[in-house]
C-alpha cells in the first residue's frame, strides 16, 4: 500500500541503525500484527499505522530526551499522520494503541487494535529472536554472558540484572503466555516461551559440563 510505504519512508530517520529497537523490530511487529488481525473485526489501517509508529519515540527515550516513548510516540504519531492526511477519525485510535502498547506498564488495552499491537510487540520479546537480541544488547552494554556466583534462576524484582542469562529471568520469562490478549497470540507465545526455557536449560547443562 502506497500510503504505508510513504509512512515507513517518513519515519526511518527516527530509528537507530542497530540494537534491539532498530527498525527490523518494528517490521516484525507490523507483520505479526497483520497476522493476528486475520479473522478479527479490526480496522487494518489503524493496525498498520500503529504498528509502524509504536516505537517512533524509542530512540528519544534511549537518549533521555523523553521519559516515556509510548506517551511521546502517540503525540508524534498524531502530527505525522495529520501531515500525511491520514483519516482523522482513525488517528485517535492509532494514538491510543501506541500510548498503551508497553507491556512494562501493565495497561489493559480497551480496543481490539490496541490489544493486537500489545500482543505483536510482546511476542517479539519471546523466542529465538529474543535470545539473539538479548546477547547483542548484553555485549553492547558490557555485561557478562553469565555470572556463576549468582543463583542461576534468580528472579529480579525489576528489569536490571548482572548478566545476560540472568536478564532472561528479569525480563523475558515474566512475559507469561496467559497474559496475552488474543487466543492466537497466546498459542504463539506458548511455543516461544517453551523455546526460551529449553535454551536456558541447555545453557546451564553445557556450562556445568553436563551436556
Amino acid at each position: 500500500n502506497k500510503s504505508f510505504q510513504e509512512l515507513k519512508d517518513n519515519i526511518l530517520k527516527y530509528y537507530e541503525s542497530g540494537g534491539s529497537h532498530a527498525f527490523d523490530h518494528t517490521q516484525r511487529v507490523y507483520n505479526m500484527a497483520i497476522k493476528l488481525s486475520r479473522g478479527q473485526d479490526v480496522d487494518t489501517d489503524v493496525i498498520k499505522a500503529a504498528a509502524l509508529l509504536h516505537d517512533v519515540a524509542r530512540l528519544k527515550e534511549d537518549n533521555n530526551e523523553v521519559e516515556d516513548h509510548a506517551e511521546h510516540g502517540a503525540e508524534m504519531a498524531k502530527i505525522i499522520l495529520t501531515d500525511m492526511h491520514f483519516p482523522s477519525d482513525k488517528i485517535e485510535k492509532v494514538c491510543y494503541a501506541i500510548k498503551v502498547h508497553r507491556h512494562s506498564k501493565g495497561i489493559k488495552a480497551q480496543t481490539i487494535e490496541a490489544q493486537i499491537l500489545q500482543d505483536a510487540d510482546r511476542l517479539d520479546a519471546l523466542g529465538a529472536l529474543t535470545i539473539a537480541r538479548m546477547f547483542s544488547t548484553g555485549g553492547k552494554i558490557g555485561i557478562p554472558i553469565f555470572d556463576p556466583n549468582i543463583p542461576f534462576g534468580k528472579v529480579y524484582p525489576g528489569y536490571k540484572s548482572e548478566s545476560t542469562i540472568h536478564s532472561f529471568y528479569a525480563k523475558v520469562l515474566k512475559i507469561i503466555p496467559d497474559q496475552f490478549n488474543t487466543e492466537k497470540a497466546k498459542r504463539i507465545a506458548e511455543k516461544r516461551y517453551a523455546f526460551v526455557e529449553r535454551f536456558l536449560k541447555r545453557f546451564k547443562e553445557e556450562w556445568d559440563g553436563m551436556a
